[in-house]
């Protein structure tokens, strides 16, 4: 307050303020350009006592700071650096610089009943040693304890009396580095012999601000001396009236700007060091890490701006800041023990820690809170939960005292939602949470969660219906309407492919056009039951059977083992497969009261006149016995420890269905930064991991079985894309066939092809080669002993497709394929009387034929 003072005059008389012992940060907001700041800023220790927190890992920290501006103006940015890495402040201690030590035990023993052991000291020296000697009287100065004290404090702590030196033991302190030198060696044996001889009964020692105070002084003259001493006069201003003030009639200084800019380009090495100004203030130096012990102070490190604690400001670096080697030296700590406070700690002889619970009348399996009816106070409060807290506390190494306290009003009903539960540790009413709390982000913002305790996912409940309509058709039901029409197909085209490789040589698929395609369809279709007669001849032909008979034989296994499930196992199907059919629909849905599925489903774009709640398995039932058009619903969205233990209770009559929505389970709810978390989630893994864990599930769940009910859903159907690969091989085989067949077929008839006219059209050349092909082909095996001919039969002509009939009546016609009318040939073969074999059972050969060629198309 003094300064504010002194540079609002400086302001109006244009004259520079020095100061060496205003540390406060809240100066620097005034901006004024005749304010310079000859020592460290408040402001700039904030970072060293942040990377110390850091240091050591400790998540909470409470400020004990002087309750008037010098206290409150560094206190936000202590917290702001804090709070960027994280670091936990609960309470702001504020003591009053009036108060007595009544009061400060009182605010001490508020600070020993909660958790958090490392406190942060900013005040001036008289209040802050009574606070420290008060502590160190009721014990807080004793292991497990971290003491912590600003500049101000470390600066001038030598100065208090022995007495309260013995309160500080172990304590840590940040106070400005001042590097030797020479200079300082000599000056301060020179004020030391100067001071005790003015004062021989005082015992003192120059500190920092005594170093400021004299390069201040030096950085005024040698300013004097640059701007000049001409000119050094007031302006006065004329204020009329007997009732003006001094500070009314200041004058303006006419050497001020000059002396303002000289003072901003002073540099130079004083004896705290580097000495110039950036901004109207001394720039940031490096501070020194102190530890008390005994009468003097040991220096365990440094902090730099440019590279954080190190344990030799001499051997700084970039790198200092991410090396895993301890940055500080060895620290005795309140009570004389070298180990680290972890920073934290149950007071067991404080208030137990109030766990909240949600009171709720459905699924008191996983929480039940019975109450008293004539208090109406709760007589007990168990479930799966309660008991995993209780297993899970009786882990912990060390003892934690707590008790239940159920989120409800005075009549017993539930006070809130479980976002509002949650809420209550956020606002500090209670220190945790137990119960079905399912573990999300937007709660995450606000509370820390522990590691989960139960599986994870919110899905979604439908009835299910059989499906399985029993009618005279339902034989068609085993494949799908794609597969019977590629069997079909498929059994026309096989039949088909041994036609054409048989036709020729086997008598059975030769005979009148009727009698081939029908004998065709039988082989082809009595293949299904294996009831062919017919034999095949050619080796292709057996390929192409033998790779059919292996498809149909798959397909009417299949077939039988599918229409026998469709007529003797219910087919139970879920009334719903996708929540976007409910969305399309605008049918209801379901959610349990209170739970954060609620906001899901809003989020998902349902309508809130349909989404209803339940409390209980009974009231979900009845929500979906009367259905979405009789103001039930026809689904719900639950989490799966629910869901569970509804389809244990009515078990068959629902199932789920994707998709599954992952969350992370129940957890237990903690503060934000609390350090009981990363404890509870050890425990929660020897729980999880050992028998208890199990013990305690069949406890409340020994009957949420539902054995005899498979909740998987799929097709009764058989498609065709469970047999396309069958249908490719085959498809393969009988092409091959074909093309096989088809070029041995041109290749033995290549004489023909070769004796044609070239202007004969292309229609008339396959014409006459499917004549050929309707032929028998006599030089088949097949025929050797099956066609003996008669000897009498020596036609003169071996025609095909001759004019007529032969004139030999002993000769039989020519088959043909078509109508009895046939065109005139295209050639024919004239074959020599006697020129074939005297053997009837051996058919002429053509290499033995004379053989002429007869073009009747052209008239010769």
């Amino acid at each position: 307050m003094q300064a504010n003072f002194v540079i609002s005059l400086g302001n109006k008389s244009q004259v520079p303020i020095i100061s060496f012992s205003a540390a406060s940060p809240s100066l620097t907001s005034l901006k004024s350009p005749y304010f310079f700041r000859a020592a460290q800023s408040g402001s700039f220790q904030v970072n060293a006592i942040r990377d110390i927190v850091e240091e050591f890992g400790w998540r909470e920290v409470v400020p004990i700071y002087i309750d008037n501006l010098f206290g409150e103006t560094l206190i936000p940015y202590l917290t702001a650096a804090l709070q960027e890495i994280n670091i936990r402040v609960p309470y702001l201690s504020v003591i009053p610089e009036s108060a007595d030590d009544d009061l400060i035990t009182k605010e001490l023993y508020k600070l020993m009943n909660n958790q958090t052991r490392v406190f942060i000291v900013h005040a001036t020296m008289p209040l802050g040693s009574r606070i420290l000697v008060k502590a160190e009287e009721i014990g807080m100065m004793s292991e497990g304890y971290v003491w912590i004290m600003t500049d101000s404090m470390t600066t001038l702590w030598r100065s208090i009396n022995s007495s309260a030196i013995n309160a500080l033991q172990g304590i840590l302190g940040v106070k400005s580095y001042v590097p030797k030198s020479k200079e300082l060696e000599n000056f301060t044996v020179q004020w030391k012999r100067k001071f005790q001889s003015d004062n021989p009964n005082v015992n003192a020692e120059m500190n920092i601000i005594g170093l400021w105070a004299y390069d201040a002084t030096f950085a005024v003259a040698r300013a004097v001396e640059n701007a000049g001493t001409a000119n050094l006069r007031f302006n006065r201003t004329n204020i009329s009236g007997s009732g003006a003030t001094d500070l009314e009639t200041l004058g303006v200084s006419q050497n001020g700007p000059r002396l303002i800019k000289e003072l901003s380009k002073i540099n130079f090495t004083g004896l705290s060091g580097d000495f110039h100004f950036v901004n109207g203030q001394l720039e940031s130096s490096v501070f020194q890490i102190v530890n008390v012990n005994g009468n003097g102070e040991r220096r365990v490190g440094f902090w730099t701006p440019q590279s954080g604690l190190v344990k030799d400001w001499k051997s700084t670096n970039t790198s200092a800041k991410s090396s895993s080697k301890p940055k500080l030296g060895p620290i005795i700590w309140p009570g004389d023990t070298n180990s680290v406070p972890k920073g934290w700690k149950i007071p067991v002889e404080g208030k137990k820690l109030k766990i909240g619970v949600p009171v709720k009348d459905g699924f008191t399996e996983f929480v039940k809170v019975t109450w008293d009816s004539n208090s109406k106070k709760a007589k007990s409060i168990g479930g799966y939960c309660i008991d995993v807290f209780d297993a899970v506390m009786s882990k912990m190494p060390y003892p934690v005292p707590y008790e239940y306290v159920p989120f409800a009003t005075p009549e017993g009903n539930a006070a809130g939602s479980y976002n509002d539960l949650v809420d209550q540790v956020f606002y500090g009413i209670y220190d945790g949470v137990v119960g079905d709390i399912t573990i999300v982000a937007n709660r995450s913002l606000y509370v820390d969660y522990t590691l989960p305790y139960t599986e994870s996912g919110v899905s979604m409940l439908v009835p299910v219906r059989d499906n399985n309509k029993k009618n005279a058709w339902v034989f068609l039901q085993p494949l799908t309407s794609d597969l019977w029409v590629t069997s079909g197909c498929f059994f026309v085209f096989i039949g088909f492919v041994v036609w054409v490789l048989e036709h020729r040589i086997n008598e059975d698929f030769r005979g009148p056009p009727a009698h081939q395609v029908g004998t065709s369809f039988w082989f082809s279709f009595s293949t299904m039951v294996f009831a062919h007669r017919e034999k095949v001849v050619s080796n292709l032909s057996r390929f192409v059977v033998i790779i059919w008979c292996f498809v149909v034989l798959v397909l009417t296994q299949s077939y039988t083992a599918s229409l026998t499930s469709l007529l003797t196992v219910e087919q139970l199907q879920p009334t719903v497969t996708d929540i976007n059919q409910l969305l399309k629909r605008r049918e209801s849905v379901g959610f349990l009261s209170a739970s954060f599925v609620k906001d899901m489903l809003l989020e998902m774009k349902f309508d809130e006149s349909h989404i209803k709640k339940y409390g209980t398995l009974e009231e979900l039932h009845d929500l979906f016995t009367e259905g979405s058009a009789k103001g039930g619903i026809s689904a719900a969205l639950d989490e799966i420890p629910y869901i569970t233990l509804f389809l244990s209770k009515y078990c068959g009559k629902y199932t789920t269905v994707k998709p599954t929505f992952k969350t992370d389970g129940f957890g237990f709810v903690f503060p934000k930064g609390s350090p009981l978390v990363a404890d509870v989630s050890r425990a929660i893994l020897n729980v999880t991991q050992g028998d208890e864990m199990q013990k305690i599930h069949n406890k409340w769940f020994n009957n949420a079985t539902c054995p005899d009910f498979d909740p998987t859903v799929s097709s009764n159907s058989l498609g065709l894309d469970s047999f396309w690969g069958l249908f490719l091989i085959a498809g393969v085989a009988s092409i091959s066939a074909l093309i096989i067949f088809a070029a041995m077929f041109l290749y033995e008839q290549k004489h023909v092809l070769f004796q044609f006219h070239p202007e004969n059209s292309v229609w008339r050349k396959v014409r006459t080669m499917f004549r050929i092909f309707d032929q028998k082909d006599l030089s088949s095996h097949t025929f050797k002993k099956t066609e003996p001919r008669d000897a009498s039969c020596h036609c003169s002509v071996h025609s095909i497709g001759a004019y007529g009939s032969s004139t030999n009546t002993n000769c039989p016609p020519s088959p043909s394929v078509g109508s009895n009318q046939i065109d005139p040939p295209d050639f024919v073969f004239l074959v020599e009387q006697g020129s074939v074999t005297d053997s009837p059972d051996i058919p002429p050969s053509p290499e033995r034929s004379s053989i002429e060629l007869a073009d009747y198309s052209h008239g010769q």
